[in-house]
């Protein structure tokens, strides 16, 4: 398989397999009229597999990413060349990344308030509302 190369953009690489499509879809990714590569089940020599998205031409929600795959790299390319790399690793807060499920949080009833999520327990990946304390699903 022959995936080119990226001019402008990034690569999120060492993504956990299987999380490519959940962050394709939190991302956004098919909604954009740019260039993007989902290579999945790919061999690595630390993690045995990954999966891969190149995205040309565009700036991504690093929260978002963080939330997902935290661990994952950001290369970030310029001109055909690394310009930057990045760990990503879990954000501290969410707005409007995930949404509260809890029908008596004030999100579910007044359409204009931000749905914020902090990070409650790092080492068990929970995220909490920030206005009922609801956990994320």
């Amino acid at each position: 398989m022959n995936i080119d190369s990226i001019v402008n953009g990034i690569v999120i690489d060492h993504i956990t397999p299987g999380n490519g499509m959940k962050l394709y879809d939190l991302l956004g990714l098919d909604k954009l009229d740019c260039s993007v590569a989902i290579i999945k089940n790919v061999h690595s020599g630390k993690q045995g597999k990954k999966d891969i998205i190149k995205i040309e031409d565009l700036d991504v929600d690093l929260d978002i990413i963080g939330y997902v795959d935290p661990g994952v790299t950001i290369n970030i390319i310029k001109d055909g060349k690394l310009v930057e790399k990045r760990d990503i690793d879990m954000p501290e807060t969410l707005t409007n990344v995930i949404f509260c499920k809890n029908p008596r949080c004030i999100t579910s009833v007044e359409q204009e308030i931000r749905h914020i999520f902090k990070l409650a327990d790092r080492e068990h990946k929970v995220y909490r509302c920030l206005y009922c304390e609801t956990k994320a699903e």
